[in-house]
């Protein structure tokens, strides 16, 4: 029944983003925990007009904004949270999340720097039998609009590591990719904001592009 109903609800994001393209919104997920989710305010505009652009896409500039226990989040095929700081879910809030990437959707993560010691809990809240899993390189979601052939670019630094990309694999497909150590959010900004360099601001957007496209599967005009 699950695996049913799974399909119906992958058909609906299909047939909505047909039916909807010119509605079609990337979307902010909103949280509890007390964490700024609304961190980086120009970047889902910026990377919505940079896939309408080099993508062909016909996405709104002003994202949605849904909450993570809301029916709402079955509308967005693809869904961004970024922040600084805590992440705290109810059970009800992670059934709801869990259900929405059983059924198709997809949603990256962003470390905004300080959001990864409460990411993996929650993750584990919502996939129990599933733990976060280095995408290697030679993954989809590095090669679709752009090649990424060493991974994540690395757009900030904050501890001198390297930029990690982990995702959720659920029945063979990547349903969560979660970017660490990298802040692709902030290279999406409008420059002046974190006066990243030009070269940044495009390795951002082409990533983030990336994403967009794989979250969609095809079902973009």
């Amino acid at each position: 029944m699950r695996g049913t109903k799974a399909i119906l609800t992958g058909i609906f994001f299909l047939i909505a983003a047909v039916a909807n393209a010119q509605q079609m919104k990337l979307a902010l997920l909103v949280y509890g925990g007390g964490g700024d989710w609304y961190a980086n305010p120009t970047s889902l505009k910026n990377l919505a007009a940079y896939c309408n652009q080099q993508l062909h896409t016909k996405l709104a500039l002003q994202e949605a904004q849904v909450e993570v226990g809301s029916p709402d989040l079955f509308n967005y095929p693809f869904v961004h949270m970024t922040g600084h700081g805590r992440w705290v879910l109810t059970d009800a809030e992670a059934q709801n999340l869990r259900k929405y990437l059983e059924a198709g959707g997809f949603l990256h993560i962003d470390d905004n720097y300080g959001l990864d010691q409460y990411v993996r809990p929650a993750l584990k809240q919502v996939f129990p039998e599933l733990s976060l899993v280095e995408v290697p390189f030679s993954h989809p979601i590095y090669h679709n609009a752009f090649n990424f052939n060493n991974g994540l670019p690395k757009i900030h630094e904050h501890d001198k590591k390297p930029p990690k990309g982990y995702g959720l694999i659920y029945k063979g497909r990547l349903v969560c990719y979660y970017s660490s150590e990298t802040d692709l959010g902030d290279g999406w900004e409008d420059p002046e904001v974190h006066r990243d360099n030009q070269q940044k601001h495009i390795d951002a957007l082409q990533m983030g592009a990336n994403l967009v496209q794989y979250a969609f599967n095809g079902t973009m005009p």
